[in-house]
């Protein structure tokens, strides 16, 4: 028994797929941020 493989294509990355690769990851890394800097304002409140 010969196991088949089948042919990948694989297309390369273009300037579409990396704006919009990097658009993803502001609208999650700009709320991301936020929140993570106001928990550590936060977090220092507590501290004082």
């Amino acid at each position: 028994m010969n196991p088949q493989s089948t042919p990948t294509t694989s297309a390369p990355a273009d300037e579409t797929s990396t704006l919009s690769l990097a658009l993803a990851w502001v609208f999650v890394g700009v709320p991301l941020a936020w929140g993570v800097s106001q928990t550590f304002i936060k977090a220092l409140a507590l501290f004082k």
